[in-house]
């Protein structure tokens, strides 16, 4: 990051000239997010979401169940097999139906594999969402140190 300036009403941040307030917000971001994803903890966030996805078919399920499997489920249920739990734990299942693409099913489990399968890729998107909530705190805060008072956040 270079020096930060202003010139009338205009700001130079990183090399770029006659930023407005938007764009200097923006380059913050970019700055901030490049500076963010530098260790492997993402790279496993986003393993975990896409291990998490039904992309196995699967044959014999019931007419109103998920479609397909994940490699996180089928893996799980190959290593832990029978290990019954002594209570019910929630899991999470994408479920996508016609108007409704964000749709999530809760069943409860007995099975460590099935709650094992079905909370890897939950894992993976609490950490992005944690990166997301974090990166923009930081921008929040860098943006608001840098503009001029009537372009401040807050």
């Amino acid at each position: 990051m270079d020096t930060t300036e202003q010139l009338n009403g205009t700001y130079f941040y990183g090399g770029l000239t006659n930023l407005t307030a938007s764009e200097l917000f923006f380059w913050i971001m970019v700055d901030i997010t490049a500076e963010h994803f530098t260790g492997a903890k993402d790279i496993m966030a986003a393993a975990s979401i896409y291990a998490g996805s039904n992309q196995i078919d699967v044959s014999g399920k019931f007419g109103n169940a998920t479609q397909g499997t994940s490699y996180a489920s089928k893996y799980s249920r190959r290593l832990l097999k029978d290990i019954m739990l002594p209570f019910r734990l929630p899991t999470f299942i994408h479920s996508p139906q016609p108007g409704r693409p964000f749709k999530i099913k809760t069943i409860m489990t007995l099975k460590l594999a099935t709650f094992t399968g079905r909370t890897i890729p939950v894992i993976g998107w609490a950490v992005l969402a944690s990166d997301v909530a974090q990166i923009s705190y930081q921008t929040t805060v860098r943006y608001n140190q840098i503009a001029n008072k009537k372009d401040k956040i807050w």
